[in-house]
C-alpha cells in the first residue's frame, strides 16, 4: 500500500488509514503531523461521524485534507497537535 503525503505550511502531513476487515466501510481515516522541527504527532483520527471509508484512496485523501485543517487549527487559532 502507498501512503500518501503533502506538505502545508512546512508541515508534513502523513495518511495513516487502518483497515478494519468484515464491515463495509473497512478504511478508517486519520494522519500523522510532523512539524518543521521534526516532532510528530501521534495518529490524529478523523471524527467518528467521517471516520469510516469504503475506498482507500478517498480515506487517504480525507485524511490528508483533515490534517490540512489541523495544521491551520494549529496556526491561526492557536489550537496544540502535540
Amino acid at each position: 500500500m502507498k501512503t500518501l503525503q503533502c506538505v502545508h505550511r512546512n508541515y508534513t502531513i502523513t495518511a495513516s488509514v487502518e483497515t478494519h476487515d468484515g464491515i463495509p466501510t473497512p478504511f478508517a481515516g486519520g494522519c500523522l503531523i510532523t512539524d518543521p522541527e521534526g516532532h510528530t504527532s501521534r495518529r490524529l483520527p478523523l471524527p467518528l461521524k467521517m471516520a469510516f471509508l469504503a475506498d482507500l484512496e478517498n480515506a487517504q485523501h480525507v485524511s490528508l485534507a483533515h490534517g490540512k485543517w489541523l495544521v491551520d487549527q494549529q496556526l491561526d487559532k492557536r489550537q496544540h497537535l502535540f
